[in-house]
């Protein structure tokens, strides 16, 4: 087995230039250029940069939700190709996805008990039995409390909605999850509560995360390597203390120029 999660070779993805619009040839844009980095298992890989950077685009190529262009992607040594030909639930089985707005990732029809229920039934195939310990060992987890289950996801705060969402991508069995900016839409302090709580997951359960986010402050409290991103390429990747201690990129310099700091208490430090 691979020491990498995640392996990546010149990865590129272009939008449009192949349709005419309007009887003119849609202009391309190369939202992902030519990118190439790996992620160890068990590591967080902090992916910062303003909106339009390419970040999310990234993201949703991992996951499967987009098709590279060029490029190599290797996942848990597999190449991408084999884990698409195989359908989604290769992917569910393999990478997790945690959405920025944790309400609307949820759906209101649905109780967190159903909610839950999809990926252990489908991805995980256990019996009825088997559902229900997990959901309580799920639930456990995340620090929710057992009656969540019967709710529906506007009955909670978006921290608790996002600890929920935490849960369902947990209940897939995945090894890596996909971060996508997980705080962002929540007050600062509840944003502390969640990032202990996905730095003690890591480190309980041996996950792997690629943690997307605009806030530099955010990916410094909690990435072992960061990844710097602007106009689709990474200009300055590297161990996170080194990077915030000693920036080599001018545009590193100017994020974290501009950027609050936050203070987060990684789990195995003292108070």
């Amino acid at each position: 087995m691979s020491r990498h999660a995640v392996e990546i070779t010149d990865l590129t993805k272009t939008f449009g230039g192949r349709r005419k619009l309007f009887g003119r040839q849609a202009s391309e844009v190369r939202a992902v250029r030519g990118i190439s980095l790996a992620l160890e298992r068990g590591e967080t890989l902090g992916i910062v940069g303003e909106s339009g950077s390419g970040k999310s685009t990234l993201a949703r190529m991992l996951a499967g939700l987009e098709r590279p262009s060029s490029g190599i992607m290797l996942i848990d040594g597999k190449p991408w190709e084999q884990l698409a030909a195989k359908g989604a639930s290769a992917f569910g089985r393999t990478i997790q996805y945690v959405f920025q707005d944790p309400v609307a990732s949820l759906n209101p029809r649905k109780t967190i008990d159903e909610i839950l229920d999809v990926p252990l039934r489908l991805l995980c195939g256990y019996d009825h039995t088997r559902r229900a310990s997990r959901k309580k060992e799920l639930l456990d987890a995340v620090q929710m409390p057992l009656g969540t289950l019967e709710r529906f996801p506007h009955e909670f705060s978006g921290g608790q909605a996002q600890r929920i969402a935490i849960a369902r991508a947990l209940a897939a069995e995945a090894s890596i999850l996909i971060l996508d900016e997980p705080v962002s839409a929540l007050d600062v302090s509840v944003q502390a509560q969640v990032l202990l709580l996905l730095q003690q997951l890591r480190d309980d359960l041996g996950l792997t995360y690629l943690f997307i986010s605009h806030d530099l402050a955010v990916v410094e409290s909690i990435s072992d390597r960061v990844a710097v991103m602007y106009l689709g390429e990474i200009v300055e990747a590297g161990p996170a203390a080194r990077l915030f201690a000693e920036p080599q990129h001018d545009y590193t310099r100017t994020l974290i120029a501009s950027a609050p700091r936050l203070a987060i208490r990684k789990p195995h430090e003292p108070a």
